[in-house]
């Protein structure tokens, strides 16, 4: 059997604590290996506690799988939300997981990761291997196995179309890697079925799938339910029916994307609904959801932290589990954000469902199966903006100055960034502030700690609190989300919908 041994920067005791309650809390955030039954586990995995002499705990299922042992078929450890130290950390090996997450080893290698990263391959593979206990390619491995996971048990795919979908370069790696994850065959995988998969297709036909993708509780729904239906753009997306339904462009090609909030709040879980996708794009679409929705944040921890000052305590206690959102494109979101600086909402909805008509490009299905347009590239609105785009020139010339860096490649903005990094770069556009910066670097490069003091809604909000924004050091490292609080205050002040 494999030994167990206990990562860095990991307590044992601690640990070994919340194994004993069971606490799902901490699903994701570490991994529970026992040397006995050569298995490793979430924390709150059902099964009886493993004596103490017996287990470790590592940071990923990657550093579990390198070290000899099988994922638990009982608590199913790779469908737990991910952690949220990959998105509140700056450090490399916390940028290195957004990107290995979003499919770039499969698409670029291992030296197109180091390259966005700005290390070398070897510099790269030493930092991952002692942080996390794997290099880059056993991290995109177990990355593979969970992807290759939902569609064996949520898909009736053959298998080998299974195999290149899920990023395996042939028959023979993509067998050896589910037996040893799983400790079963791909067929044998298939057998269990979506009654004891975590994350099961409700739905799978061709070309689509439908998946449950769990969340930390608790969860706000009604931020986030406004939040999207605010940000809708006619012809790229739409609320219907309670389902935020938005077209958006994968590594493979563009995709129709499903989000109900609502639909399962039971299981703890948000439903997704993919349509038009190239099961290639599984991996990413489900990774840039979760982003997009902050799914896997630890909202409880900054509840706990902000509740501490009286004036945010009553808005934390109305709105428990309030997220940040996130973004499915990051220069989509910077647009929409300079379109939208210093006019309100219904009007930012109208200049981009203008440029979206115009400039965007229509996507390979019928409109009658919902959203059928693509935001447009960078290439076209550097391209044609000044001939779509209303509002004061200096806006236009900011805008169409943007798209053409990026269009070049003079800028390159992608989620390995660090926060700080980012906005650097976003500073660096001509017409781009201090807040366009923040609230983008915020919501792309998921950076927990903007205090959005400049917001007109915020300061509103804090003044009628009798809160100084100049003096919230005490809500480090939460302050991203104590804006949320805020904006919500003036936004919903009245509706409270906690799962």
């Amino acid at each position: 059997m494999p030994a167990s041994m206990t990562s860095p920067g990991l307590d044992f005791d601690r640990c070994y604590r919340t194994l004993s309650a069971r606490d799902s809390r901490f699903d994701g955030q570490f991994f529970v290996t026992v040397s006995s039954t050569g298995i490793y586990c979430r924390p709150s995995c059902p099964a009886q506690t493993p004596l103490a002499r017996n287990v470790g705990f590592v940071l990923t299922a990657a550093a579990a799988q390198h070290g000899g042992f099988r994922a638990c078929r009982r608590c199913a450890p790779d469908a737990v939300p991910g952690s949220p130290r990959w998105n509140t950390s700056a450090d490399l090996a916390s940028r290195a997981m957004r990107l290995i997450s979003d499919g770039v080893v499969e698409r670029d290698g291992v030296d197109g990761l180091a390259r966005q990263l700005g290390y070398s391959t070897r510099q790269l593979g030493r930092v991952l291997t002692a942080e996390l206990g794997a290099g880059p390619l056993a991290l995109a491995r177990a990355h593979r196995a969970t992807n290759a996971r939902v569609l064996i048990q949520c898909t009736t795919m053959p298998m080998t179309d299974v195999a290149f979908a899920a990023g395996f370069a042939s028959i023979r790696q993509f067998n050896d890697t589910i037996r040893e994850v799983f400790a079963l065959s791909p067929t044998q995988l298939r057998e269990l079925r979506a009654s004891r998969a975590h994350g099961t297709a409700l739905a799978p036909t061709a070309g689509a799938i439908t998946l449950r993708l769990p969340y930390r509780r608790p969860l706000d729904a009604a931020w986030l339910r406004w939040f999207l239906s605010a940000h809708a753009i006619a012809g790229v997306s739409a609320m219907v029916d309670g389902e935020f339904i938005c077209t958006t462009s994968l590594p493979h090609g563009p995709a129709l994307i499903g989000i109900n909030i609502d639909a399962d709040p039971g299981q703890h879980s948000v439903v997704l609904r993919l349509r038009h996708l190239d099961m290639r794009d599984l991996g990413v679409a489900v990774n840039r959801v979760r982003r997009l929705l902050d799914l896997d944040a630890d909202a409880q921890a900054a509840d706990q932290l902000l509740a501490t000052d009286p004036h945010l305590r009553p808005l934390v206690d109305a709105a428990p589990g309030i997220r940040v959102p996130g973004t499915l494109d990051t220069v989509e979101t910077l647009f929409t954000t300079m379109i939208g600086q210093q006019i309100s909402v219904r009007a930012a909805q109208t200049h981009l469902g203008n440029l979206v008509a115009a400039l965007g490009e229509s996507a390979p299905w019928d409109r009658a199966g919902g959203p059928s347009l693509l935001f447009p590239t960078p290439a076209r609105i550097a391209e044609h903006g000044r001939d779509v785009l209303r509002g004061p020139r200096r806006r236009i010339d900011a805008i169409v100055g943007a798209a053409e860096r990026i269009a070049d490649g003079a800028v390159e903005l992608h989620t390995g960034l660090a926060a700080s990094d980012m906005r650097g770069l976003l500073r660096s556009l001509p017409g781009v502030g201090d807040w366009t910066a923040n609230y983008v670097s915020m919501r792309a490069a998921s950076d927990p700690d903007v205090l959005l003091s400049t917001d007109l809604v915020v300061a509103r909000a804090a003044e009628e609190l009798d809160i100084d924004l100049t003096k919230t050091t005490t809500w480090a490292p939460w302050r991203s989300y104590a804006s949320m609080h805020l904006w919500r205050a003036k936004i919903l002040p009245t509706t409270s919908e906690t799962r």
